[in-house]
């Protein structure tokens, strides 16, 4: 089985690739720029602007995927709100051209989703009626909807702040930050008003392994069990690596104006996942001890 992963150099991206990679599956990842992937047998990687249609379709010609796990994407939402047409752009106008490439090749297409599609009154289901505060929620709704449309076998993935372990060359994801910062006894301001159902980035691998493997189709939401605030997260951090707590100031989001809204009580309910993935979701704090573990190996 031949892999496609765009957006591979991002934190999901290659996490998803190294994952895959070391299930057996020969994965090829679609970046830009420079790889910051390992060298691993099976693992083919291919530096490419999506936004180019004659480029996307060269490589499915090259490859003949029989998978196509979508996580590139424009995920900062003041960015997104700032340059709407960028955001189109990257978000809806690149899935509409892996959708179209896609047609001349029996692919299962795997797109990864967010909870920012969704507003207030989390957690949310996944047939829960759709009402994004932003323009990023909004963008990301659009591709839901294009692939929705399609008459390709689909599945659409939605992820709530997602961390995991620090890979070498690798972006940093929330935990990392907040251990340098504390690291470097600087103190922190984190919200306490804001309620989500954080990601690791793990589970979310083998969830995916899971949908491609049985090849499960809809929508899945792909979360952990734990209801959590910003603060709630930097907190456990902090004590599972024996760092200063008294350096985490707990703040509203009042203190950080915004361009865009965020919700207050987001987060996903994951029974679907539970029930149909036989999704077993790590709890964050043993989240948070595997990836230190993992970075420290």
């Amino acid at each position: 089985m031949k892999i496609m992963i765009t957006g591979a150099n991002g934190f999901t991206g290659m996490h998803l690739c190294l994952s895959l990679v070391q299930k057996g599956f020969e994965v090829h990842a679609l970046g830009r720029g420079e790889c910051r992937l390992p060298s691993l047998d099976n693992l083919l990687y291919h530096p490419i602007e999506l936004t180019s249609v004659r480029s996307l379709l060269k490589i499915f010609e090259q490859v003949a995927p029989d998978v196509v796990i979508h996580t590139a994407a424009m995920s900062k939402p003041d960015i997104c709100e700032m340059h709407r047409d960028e955001c189109i752009k990257n978000n809806v106008e690149v899935t509409r051209y892996l959708l179209e490439a896609s047609r001349h090749f029996p692919v299962h297409f795997i797109h990864l989703s967010t909870d920012f599609i969704f507003g207030e009154n989390g957690p949310h289901r996944e047939d829960d009626t759709a009402s994004p505060l932003n323009f990023y929620g909004e963008s990301k709704l659009m591709a839901e909807k294009l692939i929705l449309q399609s008459e390709l076998t689909a599945s659409i993935v939605r992820p709530v702040f997602i961390y995991g372990s620090l890979l070498p060359l690798g972006r940093p994801s929330f935990i990392q930050w907040v251990q340098q910062k504390l690291l470097n006894g600087e103190k922190i301001k984190i919200v306490t008003d804001q309620q989500r159902t954080p990601t690791y980035v793990q589970d979310l691998c083998d969830a995916i392994t899971t949908i491609l493997t049985f090849k499960k189709t809809g929508i899945y939401h792909i979360a952990g069990k734990d209801i959590l605030s910003p603060y709630d997260m930097a907190i456990t951090v902090a004590k599972v690596l024996d760092l200063d707590t008294e350096l985490i100031e707990p703040v509203t989001s009042d203190t950080f104006p915004e361009p865009v809204r965020r919700a207050k009580r987001s987060g996903l309910y994951i029974d679907k996942a539970i029930r149909e993935l036989n999704y077993t979701p790590h709890r964050f704090e043993d989240a948070v001890q595997l990836s230190f573990k993992k970075d420290l190996a």
